[in-house]
């Protein structure tokens, strides 16, 4: 278990936030997948590819009230975007004395943040003092606490370092976050009575990929697990053109969600 404490809070739901609702093709509708989860006065960051940090703006929220990123995994469209993400809260103002920032992922994280290091440098590395890494195993749960905040995780169907996250809030309420998936058993336990599940729905049903769901397969998981809402996010553009609510309820008859970029929820 990995604790990170800061200042006492006081206990509260989620407030959520959708700030991206795509994939990796540029869109001017949908951002790269990413969801700003506020509880207790902390702000959780989950995923931060191209575009996250202008849509934070959008919501209202800046880089330097970001408390910690979580990422379901490094590929470029969930993670491209870190290392300016460090770059500008090194040289972009901000709060002084600054809070530090924990950037939290599976296997293989800290060898990755040490790769950009070596291309970046000093120009992304504001010190041991303002920056926490933390790589969980994926292979069994763990928990990550930031003051009264559990944050659980579970390896997820995309690649071996693959994370979905379930936040507990002080005052209750659970969220789910599969980040990028294929059918997972694991990812459907982590989601059991979660009030909220914010599950990947990349392409149409009779667009099936490896490593990602469909409408129908994401409603079955969240039959399976019997969350309170679903939410269908990671949109590619095939998505636009059918009906994405249709193709999940033939197995999902609950509280549906179709995710865009900056909706707001609270859970």
């Amino acid at each position: 278990m990995t604790v990170y404490r800061q200042n006492e809070t006081r206990p509260e739901r989620i407030a959520l936030t959708i700030v991206g609702s795509g994939t990796c093709v540029p869109s001017l509708r949908r951002g790269a997948c990413s969801v700003l989860m506020r509880i207790a006065g902390r702000s959780l960051l989950f995923d931060c590819g191209a575009g996250t940090m202008r849509r934070l703006l959008e919501a209202g929220i800046t880089i330097f009230d970001i408390d910690v990123i979580f990422f379901s995994h490094l590929h470029p469209d969930h993670s491209g975007e870190l290392a300016a993400f460090l770059f500008g809260a090194k040289y972009g103002g901000g709060p002084s004395p600054r809070r530090p920032l924990a950037l939290v992922a599976g296997k293989g994280f800290s060898d990755f943040f040490e790769r950009l290091r070596g291309v970046y440098g000093q120009w992304i590395d504001p010190g041991e003092e303002g920056l926490k890494i933390v790589e969980l195993d994926g292979g069994r749960s763990e928990e990550f606490r930031i003051d009264d905040i559990v944050v659980r995780c579970a390896p997820a169907a995309h690649i071996d370092s693959s994370l979905a996250y379930r936040v507990a809030a002080p005052g209750g309420g659970t969220a789910v976050y599969s980040g990028d998936t294929d059918v997972s058993d694991s990812v459907v336990e982590l989601a059991k009575g979660a009030d909220l599940f914010i599950c990947e729905s990349a392409l149409p049903d009779e667009h099936k990929v490896s490593g990602h769901l469909t409408p129908s397969l994401a409603g079955e998981m969240a039959a399976r697990a019997g969350v309170g809402r679903l939410v269908l996010t990671h949109f590619y553009p095939e998505c636009d053109a059918v009906n994405i609510a249709a193709q999940c309820r033939k197995t999902y008859d609950g509280p549906l969600v179709l995710a865009e970029d900056l909706l707001r929820l609270t859970v």
